[in-house]
């Protein structure tokens, strides 16, 4: 345990946590702050686009809103409630404002990650789409020894926090609630997990699709209703959030700047996973012929994961007064910390303030949908980057047997080590994916770039001038690279996407 907790705060301790943050900054000077200027735009595009009119999936992919229910199904977990809240009660609640500053910067990152899994994808012996980091990695690094380090990574943390610390999750906050047997649940939760992923990624999907929207609307009607009523001390609770983040420890009384940097961004990331690349694994099986286009539906998972899911959780906790920085500062120094005080009960507290008991309830079922979806998500992950190592359908077999079992043993051991097994498999994994999206940025500003222009043109067709508008702000190198365009095509249908690059840097 000692090992681990030292091992991951040595990862997150501070290289890593600016790796995050200077990468999604880089995207996001370099795109003009595209999440942010460009708002209509990539709404439009991603969720705007559902009331358009539905065309078919064609043969190996899935809808754009299955691959985000995927995406959001296997990031939209435990980490929402439970992870947000002992972010807040280690970090002080200057830690959301760091979770709200990685999670706007990662908002790029994420579109690139989608940009690129797509461009790099590919279709496997069964007809579906493939691709990922491990394929972007693979294809436009030329470096298969990494893709495979980095899907060795993926196995590892998809059985570690996306399996054996959601099926405790589901089986401690049944329990808790219920009164109903671990092993009973875990014996249950297998048999269903097993049989939605035998039947691949359409399935996953489909049941993705279903589950994702119910359950946000669940947590986010019950959180706004909570925060409602206690609307009065939203404005402390915001600014707490701003003060904490900033001063020194001996202002703040206890809480550090550091501290909040760490348990912000470290949270931020594991709840949308920008930066990770495994939520790019679903994002590929799309059905989208434009590697941008499924970089809008990227930019949406991250604000609506981490801006919308997280900051509810974590205004619930801050205006129903469940929660206060001295409170928790004694209970850490003086080394005793109640199970009420941390976590998804903290959470449960805050509801409970307004619905009473119901109030616990609503928390535990969200939790228990939220970390059951995030099985789903994992439980495909894993597989496809098993899939990278080896095309033995034993191993897959296996593999079928290994998941379910950890599904079990989750749900009835003590696993109070895995969380810091969690962050250390999640530091290495953001490794080699965010090295990728630096070497193949070239290639990714291109395609949006490009995808840019062409919504501009469009709209130019139509005399529509909001599209216009943002494709121009976007286009900062002037005339002298629109008189290039052609040249820029014809770079990008080329194999080596590093002479790309190297042509259009």
């Amino acid at each position: 345990m000692a090992v681990l907790s030292e091992l991951s705060g040595l990862l997150w301790g501070g290289p890593l946590l600016v790796a995050f943050l200077l990468v999604g900054g880089y995207y996001s000077i370099r795109t003009g702050f595209f999440q942010l200027f460009h708002f209509r735009l990539w709404l439009r595009a991603s969720v705007g686009s559902l009331l358009a009119k539905k065309r078919r999936v064609k043969s190996g992919g899935i809808t754009q809103l299955q691959a985000l229910s995927t995406a959001l199904a296997a990031t939209i977990g435990t980490g929402s409630i439970a992870g947000v809240a002992a972010a807040i009660f280690y970090g002080g609640p200057g830690a959301v404002f760091w979770m709200w500053i990685s999670a706007f910067l990662g908002m790029m990152t994420g579109c690139a990650e989608k940009i690129l899994a797509v461009r790099h994808r590919e279709k496997g012996p069964d007809g579906q789409w493939r691709g990922g980091p491990m394929e972007y990695i693979r294809k436009g690094l030329h470096l298969p020894g990494l893709a495979k380090i980095y899907a060795v990574l993926c196995v590892a943390e998809t059985l570690a926090g996306g399996n054996l610390a959601q099926s405790n999750s589901i089986a401690t906050a049944l329990s808790t609630s219920a009164g109903t047997n671990r092993l009973a649940v875990g014996v249950i939760l297998a048999v269903v997990v097993s049989a939605v992923l035998v039947g691949g990624i359409r399935r996953v999907g489909k049941l993705s699709e279903l589950l994702v929207p119910l359950m946000a609307f669940l947590f986010i009607g019950g959180g706004l209703l909570v925060i409602a009523c206690h609307i009065q001390k939203l404005p402390d609770a915001l600014g707490d959030i701003v003060r904490y983040a900033f001063e020194p420890r001996a202002a703040a009384g206890g809480y550090s700047m550091g501290l909040a940097l760490r348990y912000g961004v470290a949270r931020g990331v594991f709840t949308n996973e920008a930066g990770l690349g495994m939520s790019a694994i679903a994002h590929a099986c799309a059905d989208v012929d434009e590697p941008a286009q499924q970089g809008m539906w990227g930019i949406f998972e991250v604000f609506f994961a981490t801006l919308v899911i997280c900051t509810v959780t974590a205004l619930v906790i801050l205006t129903s007064g469940v929660y206060t920085p001295e409170a928790a500062l004694d209970m850490i120094e003086g080394g005793s910390i109640p199970d009420g005080a941390l976590g998804a009960p903290l959470t449960a507290s805050g509801f409970a303030t307004v619905f009473g008991k119901a109030g616990e309830w609503i928390v535990s079922i969200s939790l228990v949908l939220f970390a059951f979806t995030s099985l789903l998500g994992a439980g495909y992950y894993g597989k496809r980057g098993l899939e990278t190592l080896t095309r033995s359908r034993w191993a897959v077999g296996l593999y079928h047997l290994v998941f379910p079992a950890c599904v079990i043993l989750g749900a009835v051991a003590d696993l109070s080590a895995v969380w810091e097994l969690v962050d250390l498999f999640n530091g290495l994994l953001a490794i080699p994916n965010l090295a990728a999206l630096i070497l193949l940025s070239p290639e990714v500003l291109h395609l949006l770039l490009r995808w840019v222009r062409e919504r501009r043109e469009m709209a130019a067709e139509t005399s529509g001038s909001e599209i216009s508008a943002g494709g121009a702000e976007l286009d900062g190198r002037g005339a002298a690279e629109r008189g290039s365009s052609r040249r820029k095509k014809k770079v990008v249908n080329r194999k080596n996407s590093l002479t790309l690059g190297k042509k259009l840097v």
